[in-house]
């Protein structure tokens, strides 16, 4: 799938993007390039943040988004943001007898710290212009009792309680936000890690739409949210899964 709708409404648009170098968020990148819109990204995978920047004509910025403050430094040098992608997140699987208190603490760092103080950066901004957009990525996984990374699902549960908190400061000045939820994305690192003969019979016995989720299709959902075309969407789940849950 690389063939988006075409969306006026983002052309010259400021998109920030955070975990932009692979997977979901490098679809992203290149979906609104496309459009016509100035993207910005962070990540920590210097090589192919570089790389997918020459690529796209997108600014990128190499920063690890544990680190708060060089999270919002590079959001504030980037300028204005019209629209805010909180997509970075870390699914590695853990057991739950193997948490500390240190893994655990790291696990909530990656998958929900960097989204409120991303909001942070962006929201008074957005709010003094009347306009903007905020996508945050939560996961299914919580839904469908999905084990073995607790830290993660907690995380991603904990997005849909951000999000909601939200909403009613940003849309009395006219800013949306909203949550998305991918099922089984196949990025190059799930299908590395992750993908197994059993994991294939799970998603064929889980999810209705056969075939799988390609990082296009969720960055074809994100395109909407962000473009003037959602318009009257704002504090809701947009669902990519395929029918699993």
């Amino acid at each position: 799938m690389t063939n988006f709708a075409s969306y006026p409404s983002l052309a010259g648009k400021r998109i920030f993007i955070t975990g932009g170098a692979s997977g979901i968020g490098a679809a992203m990148v290149r979906a609104f390039t496309g459009q016509g819109a100035v993207v910005g990204f962070v990540d920590i995978a210097d090589d192919a943040g570089q790389k997918l920047a020459v690529e796209c004509g997108a600014a990128f910025t190499p920063v690890d988004v544990t680190d708060t403050a060089a999270l919002q430094a590079a959001i504030t040098g980037f300028g204005a943001v019209d629209v805010l992608v909180n997509n970075v997140a870390n699914d590695t699987r853990h057991d739950w007898r193997l948490v500390t208190q240190d893994s655990w603490d790291a696990a909530l760092a990656v998958n929900l710290r960097p989204a409120f103080f991303a909001i942070q950066a962006v929201a008074e901004g957005m709010m003094a212009r009347e306009h903007g957009s905020i996508i945050n990525f939560g996961s299914i996984s919580w839904k469908v009792k999905f084990g073995n990374l607790p830290g993660y699902t907690t995380a991603k549960s904990a997005i849909h309680g951000l999000t909601k908190s939200f909403v009613t400061e940003l849309g009395g000045a006219g800013v949306r936000i909203n949550t998305v939820l991918p099922g089984w994305v196949m990025t190059e690192r799930q299908k590395q890690e992750h993908w197994s003969e059993e994991g294939a019979r799970m998603l064929e016995a889980s999810q209705p739409l056969k075939g799988e989720i390609q990082p296009e299709d969720a960055a074809a959902l994100v395109l909407f949210l962000a473009s003037d075309d959602s318009r009257m969407c704002t504090g809701q789940d947009f669902t990519i899964d395929g029918g699993w849950t």
